[in-house]
């Protein structure tokens, strides 16, 4: 970072002319082509931005997801290229470079350097300074229902204007920066993957190489028996009382097994419902898709835990982790295929699934296997839970030297 100290700290950071947003850009407002004329949306050649393309593909981008003809732009006047878009309205301070001819839609003001000023300024240093200008757009919104900049205050927003060596070697810089960041990023990702694809091999492979699981395949409806939940709703969902598992958490809410509930139903309500009891597990039998259909939980929990509709119990006497586990395997995948029925919404039946074989091993092989499986999922979701903080810890350090990079004191004109 000696770099960096030398230039916050030495004679290039001295103090500096500002020049306000309205007299260094060009200003310009984003909008969106009639959306009753096809023509407006056929035979593109115009990149036209959205927020889905700074969220998609980054903050320089040089296209865009979706793209209208020439007949469609006002006046046949494009945004320049190196123009700068930031949104002042809805998700207000995402910002890109763009550096194509372009339009955008109305959620975006389109800023682009003055021709007589652009000897004087580096495009990528202003791009990075919008950074702050994103910050104050941020704490400067209109008190409405729907939130917008103060406008006004927008165009007198001040840019500082050190030498353009000095923007361009701070450019370089954050460049830098960002790209390290990216690298980060993507190390960590690939980290992640790599765990997750080494926990897939070993979960599969323990239901499949094992010569004791090998010589007793039997059923699931030789071994279990599958009984429907009912008549939960949403609605009656609490935030205490008797445990009740609803189809839709096991998608988003539970692992691979739980002794406690998201939620809970009232005394009077659970009498009426089906329950799971400590080992049972509990099976979403509808979902978007394939992957989602009999998605399973384990009950480990201490109390009977009532299930709604849309889920299936399935009471049985093996290790309830070892079978949880098992519903997660490629093996299981590829014999559920075959009964899945539905079109938007993807279902299985009881009945189908009590024809799917397992393989089952003494229990002492099938609760060493649950637990070692356990504690290799604990450590793919750790390192998952890491990453955003680790992430984040780098953003942050970025963040700040950014802002010690960006920081001139203004010159005073007597």
């Amino acid at each position: 970072m000696s770099e960096v100290t030398q230039l916050v700290e030495g004679p290039n950071h001295e103090a500096v002319e500002y020049i306000a947003l309205q007299d260094l850009f060009d200003i310009r407002n984003g909008y969106t082509p009639s959306r009753a004329d096809e023509s407006n949306w056929t035979n593109g050649v115009v990149p036209w931005f959205r927020m889905e393309d700074i969220r998609e593909n980054g903050n320089v981008l040089d296209d865009s997801i979706t793209h209208i003809p020439i007949s469609a732009v006002k006046g046949g006047r494009l945004f320049k290229a190196n123009s700068i878009i930031i949104a002042t309205s809805a998700t207000i301070g995402d910002h890109a470079l763009i550096t194509v001819p372009h339009l955008s839609n109305q959620r975006f003001t389109s800023i682009s350097v003055k021709e007589e000023l652009g000897k004087n300024f580096n495009i990528k240093f202003l791009y990075y300074y919008c950074s702050l200008l994103a910050e104050w757009c941020r704490a400067n919104t209109t008190k409405s229902s729907f939130a917008s900049v103060n406008m006004d205050g927008f165009r007198k927003f001040k840019f500082p204007m050190p030498s353009v060596s000095v923007q361009s070697k701070i450019a370089e810089i954050l460049d830098t920066f960002t790209e390290l960041e990216a690298e980060l990023e993507a190390e960590l990702e690939a980290e992640l993957e790599a765990r997750r694809q080494q926990f897939s091999y070993y979960r599969d492979k323990a239901f499949s190489s094992n010569s004791a699981i090998k010589e007793n395949l039997v059923s699931l409806g030789e071994i279990g028996e599958f009984i429907r939940g009912n008549g939960m709703q949403k609605s009656d969902l609490r935030d205490s009382g008797i445990p009740a598992i609803h189809y839709g958490q096991i998608h988003t809410f539970y692992r691979t097994s739980t002794s406690v509930t998201k939620s809970f139903v009232d005394a009077e309500k659970a009498l009426k419902l089906r329950v799971a009891h400590s080992g049972d597990l509990v099976i979403a039998t509808t979902a978007e898709d394939n992957a989602g259909v009999a998605k399973a939980v384990a009950w480990l929990g201490e109390d009977d835990a009532a299930v709604s509709g849309d889920a299936i119990i399935y009471r049985h006497t093996l290790d309830p982790k070892y079978m949880s586990y098992f519903f997660q395997t490629t093996i299981f995948q590829a014999q559920k295929k075959r009964f899945i029925s539905g079109t938007k919404v993807r279902r299985i039946s009881r009945s189908d699934l009590a024809k799917i074989f397992i393989s089952v091993p003494p229990m002492g092989v099938q609760t060493e296997l649950g637990n070692q499986l356990e504690i290799m999922e604990n450590l793919l979701i750790d390192t998952k839970m890491s990453i955003p903080a680790e992430i984040n810890a780098r953003r942050k350090q970025y963040e700040y030297y950014r802002n010690q990079l960006l920081t001139f004191p203004e010159q005073k004109n007597d």
